[in-house]
């Protein structure tokens, strides 16, 4: 028995393809919160800055507020995209071994 290249590609794609479709619903909803919280301090800092609530003195406060917001958001997109990345991989890691498996008769586990 030999490896079916073909089918091979294709459980590897049907792999992540899974493993990614759930990720993509749990990022959308967040980066959509997130983005709109930003988009909602924004307006908020603005306003105070336009009606003079916020100070020359507060000012840079608030900006940092703003500045910290974003970067947070940004590191956290980056961990959940590095897990997402990782499940992808264990998920297609598995497809491999189990076709190896198939052909060769070995009881091969990833790890």
């Amino acid at each position: 028995m030999s490896l079916d290249t073909a089918q091979l590609l294709l459980d590897l794609q049907n792999a992540a393809s899974t493993s990614l479709q759930a990720d993509v619903t749990t990022f959308q909803g967040f980066t959509q919160q997130q983005l709109q919280g930003i988009a909602d301090q924004s307006k908020l800092v603005a306003e105070g800055i336009l009606t003079g609530e916020i100070t020359e003195a507060t000012r840079d406060f608030f900006l940092q507020g703003l500045k910290d917001l974003t970067i947070n958001f940004a590191k956290t997109l980056m961990g959940l995209a590095t897990v997402s990345i990782e499940k992808v991989w264990n998920a297609m890691v598995k497809v491999v071994w189990a076709a190896l498996s198939k052909v060769t008769g070995l009881a091969l586990t990833p790890g």
